[in-house]
């Protein structure tokens, strides 16, 4: 494992390099703030040790440049009797943790040890999350760019988002993506399909419900809003909510409170709301089906995903991720399209969008030959 020692005091660095390199750690050094940056920026430190009162850029400094910079190592703070109240301040805004002068061997490898193990299990549970939550969005068409760009513009703020684009375009990726990207990211991400609930039922799914509210209601439950507080709550096809329970979440968007059915107790809620629909909510509110508060407070930044008729460019790299992801997954052979079978695809009109081509390279992986010819699409796909 390799570690980064920042710290003006020569004899410092290099006290604490002996012990941790009688541990076998592999140990570079910097004697000030700015040598500490380049170095942390430019290789992979599985920690670093950090004085705060340095010449020049101090700990803090360094701690917060790292930080903005994206640099996942978890950094220990070095601090002096008079740094205390500074050091607990560093640990709020993203140290691990911070060791007094001078410095004491048990608690420096213990500390060390917690801190690598704490960095290790937040980036297995990153790579679990991306498995769960899917890949990133696959495309260099112009159209995908610009959700890209508005996805990383969007992501740090705790904005409502309405997303919008057709059944199977991938508004779903880009929820997640919304979430993955931003502050909430270790905080539950919960979705709902509006569609897919009742009516009746739609309240007690997202505001919960008292035990025996209603008939079968046998015991107390957690509603959606609940359950996501701290994260996002994503609300797909969103304008096909009831109007009673539209109501009921305006009202939360604006107090950030709800209330369980069969409950007149108010409950707290922190919780981004993203939406998506693939229908014209301008065309429902003159319908009257939705309402035209609700959608001012959904919508305060919309991101259209495009169909996939208007990202034909980006077919071939979707045929090749679909590949792999789908031999990964069945443990298929993976397969290869000829030239002529791609283009044939690309001319394909694809009213079912980017789900509809993934079932299709499922399907020619299954049925075609190696490599899946013009022939196979045009007997398994343009039959």
């Amino acid at each position: 494992m390799r570690i980064l020692i920042a710290d003006d005091e020569r004899s410092i660095r290099y006290s604490l390099k002996e012990i941790l390199e009688m541990e076998d750690y592999q140990v570079d050094l910097a004697e000030n703030g700015e040598e500490a940056v380049q170095k942390a920026e430019k290789e992979k430190y599985d920690a670093v040790f950090c004085d705060i009162k340095m010449p020049g850029m101090d700990g803090t400094e360094v701690l917060a440049t790292l930080i903005k910079d994206g640099v996942e190592s978890p950094v220990i703070m070095i601090s002096g009797h008079a740094d205390i109240e500074l050091a607990v301040s560093c640990i709020k805004n993203g140290a691990y943790d911070f060791i007094q002068k001078p410095l004491d061997l048990n608690r420096i490898l213990i500390t060390l040890k917690n801190a690598v193990d704490k960095a290790s299990l937040v980036s297995q549970t990153r790579i679990l999350k991306k498995k769960v939550y899917g890949q990133e969005m696959i495309g260099e068409s112009e159209g995908i760019k610009h959700v890209r760009e508005m996805v990383e513009k969007v992501a740090p703020t705790d904005a409502s988002v309405l997303i919008v684009g057709p059944n199977g375009s991938g508004k779903e990726l880009v929820a997640r993506s919304l979430h993955q990207l931003s502050q909430r990211s270790m905080m539950p991400y919960i979705e709902v399909n509006c569609a897919a609930i009742p009516s009746e039922l739609i309240e007690s799914e997202l505001f919960g419900h008292e035990k025996g509210s209603f008939t079968s209601a046998i015991k107390q439950h957690k509603g959606k809003f609940e359950q996501a507080d701290g994260g996002t709550l994503f609300l797909d096809e969103i304008g096909d909510m009831s109007p009673a329970a539209q109501a009921k979440v305006l009202r939360v968007l604006q107090e950030r409170k709800i209330s369980r059915v069969g409950s007149d107790k108010d409950i707290t809620v922190n919780v981004r709301v993203i939406s998506a629909t693939n229908k014209n909510l301008q065309e429902e509110i003159a319908k009257g089906n939705f309402r035209e508060d609700l959608y001012h407070r959904l919508s305060v930044i919309v991101i259209k995903v495009p169909n996939l008729d208007e990202r034909k460019d980006d077919i071939p790299l979707l045929v090749n991720h679909f590949l792999d992801q789908i031999s990964s997954e069945t443990a298929m052979p993976r397969k290869e399209f000829s030239p002529e079978a791609i283009q044939m695809l690309v001319d394909k009109e694809w009213t079912g969008n980017i789900r509809e081509l993934r079932n299709v390279v499922e399907r020619l992986m299954i049925l075609g030959g190696n490599p899946i010819s013009a022939k196979d699409v045009q007997d398994y796909v343009l039959f």
